[in-house]
């Protein structure tokens, strides 16, 4: 009986972690996500995943809560055991996020840390605390963005949180070689979800001004980044390691 592989995929309930999870799942991959307030859009996710003849669940998990994470560890454990028989998983998506515009000037002590927390603390410690269940030869990816490359006014919070994590994940590169795991980021540049507020989907203005910056013409969309996760998580990608794969469409370049 060959042993399934499976994924972790952070905020995998919508937008762009719903894409990554449904390509992981074409790619031939099981996949478990998390949610944090969107039950019924996770348990559509998992309903899609099921229908491409993939196994699926959603479980709750608040990445801004640290002290949380043994817990969901513990529940991710239990729940490789009951539902796939095996104490691993093969991949890790570190994806789940939450966005505000705010000028640096404005920001409070409160704001900053929960930034920290949500995009750098909880990548961090998740991490970790999965180690014991990565396969070895697994893949990690994280999700930056492409604020850590050009600058956009009342990112400065966010995109300094991403800029940790690109940092990390070069260490986790070198660190976790020894056991064949490799670690990339992808970065995506604006995209129109529902996050930060749906900011550009319910602003066509902000839309096409951040489209013309693309030599494509367009902002992106969800379906541009779930390929690119999938690939990465994929034998095929097996020589790809400590990079970081901005996926923008060329904006700024």
């Amino acid at each position: 009986m060959t042993t399934p592989r499976i994924a972790l995929v952070t905020g995998g309930s919508r937008g762009l972690g719903r894409d990554m999870a449904i390509n992981l799942a074409k790619n031939g991959m099981d996949v478990v996500l998390t949610w944090h307030s969107q039950q019924a859009e996770a348990e559509a996710t998992v309903a899609t995943i099921q229908a491409l003849g993939r196994q699926a669940v959603a479980l709750q998990l608040d990445v801004a809560k640290i002290a949380d994470m043994d817990a969901f560890v513990a529940l991710l454990s239990a729940t490789l055991q009951s539902r796939w028989q095996t104490s691993e998983f093969d991949a890790l998506i570190n994806n789940a996020g939450m966005g505000a515009t705010i000028p640096f000037q404005q920001i409070t002590e409160n704001q900053f840390d929960e930034f920290l927390n949500v995009h750098f603390k909880s990548v961090f410690f998740l991490t970790q605390k999965c180690l014991p269940f990565l396969r070895d030869g697994a893949s990690i990816v994280n999700v930056s963005s492409g604020t850590t490359r050009f600058s956009i006014p009342g990112y400065s919070a966010y995109a300094s949180a991403k800029g940790a994590v690109e940092v990390f994940t070069k260490y986790l590169a070198k660190e976790l070689g020894g056991r064949g795991i490799r670690a990339n980021v992808v970065a995506p540049g604006p995209i129109e979800t529902d996050f930060n507020g749906a900011a550009i989907r319910n602003n066509p203005q902000m839309k096409s001004f951040l489209g013309t910056l693309s030599p494509l013409g367009r902002v992106g969309e969800a379906t541009d980044i779930g390929g690119v996760v999938a690939f990465l998580c994929s034998a095929q990608a097996s020589w790809i390691n400590g990079q970081r794969i901005e996926v923008s469409g060329g904006i700024n370049g």
